[in-house]
């Protein structure tokens, strides 16, 4: 019997690269038929417990004009890439943690991915807090989600719970950041351009179950 590989995404969706490879495994997996098992954390959290350098080096390269002028060019060539519109927001960076607390509220509604979509659209698309609870709360009502159950849910110990795991098991499994991939529980990918690696791995793995099944 052929047993279908296990993907896992954990993500946050203060990250326009996240926003960017969120946008091409959903396809992706669809394609090749695997499903995706959604891991949201707080990378603000990673980063603070194993990759505390990346905040000094985020600003050396904002404070030199060569290094950030290609950034922004990086970025923007890479959106026109995936049709997605993203832009600078005002509050950068942000506190993600109410939404991606929502995103647990959403999963248990059946609608992670629409929760996570509109987040990423919001925030790196319109220029939206999604910090503020007001804002929150009006995404939830667009995707027909109770928005004062969602709002609740990211003030709930038991979400905030469960969202502080599944950052504690990515910082223990390996990880350093958003978005990181696992295949198989024990085989790490770690940012939007490692997407063709982990479709080139899926592929290999669904070509050997078919030669044994």
């Amino acid at each position: 019997m052929s047993i279908t590989p296990k993907l896992e995404f954990f993500y946050d969706c203060s990250s326009p690269w996240t926003y960017l490879a969120f946008s091409r495994i959903v396809p992706l997996a669809s394609r090749l038929q695997v499903p995706i098992i959604w891991r949201p954390i707080l990378v603000g959290g990673v980063f603070n417990a194993v990759n505390r350098e990346l905040y000094a080096a985020r600003e050396k390269m904002f404070a030199n004009p060569r290094r950030l002028a290609h950034y922004q060019k990086d970025l923007k060539d890479w959106a026109d890439l995936c049709g997605l519109r993203i832009n600078h927001p005002d509050v950068f960076p942000v506190n993600s943690a109410y939404a991606m607390r929502g995103a647990l509220y959403a999963a248990e509604q059946g609608k992670l991915v629409a929760w996570s979509k509109a987040v990423f659209t919001a925030y790196w698309g319109d220029n939206r807090d999604i910090s503020d609870p007001t804002v929150l709360a009006a995404l939830a009502t667009d995707l027909g989600l109770d928005a004062t159950a969602l709002v609740a849910a990211t003030g709930d110990p038991a979400f905030k719970a469960r969202l502080r795991e599944n950052t504690d098991e990515l910082v223990a499994r390996g990880g350093y950041g958003s978005p990181t991939l696992f295949i198989n529980d024990d085989d790490l990918y770690f940012g939007n351009d490692r997407l063709p690696v982990v479709e080139h791995r899926l592929q290999q793995l669904l070509a050997n179950q078919g030669k044994t099944s």
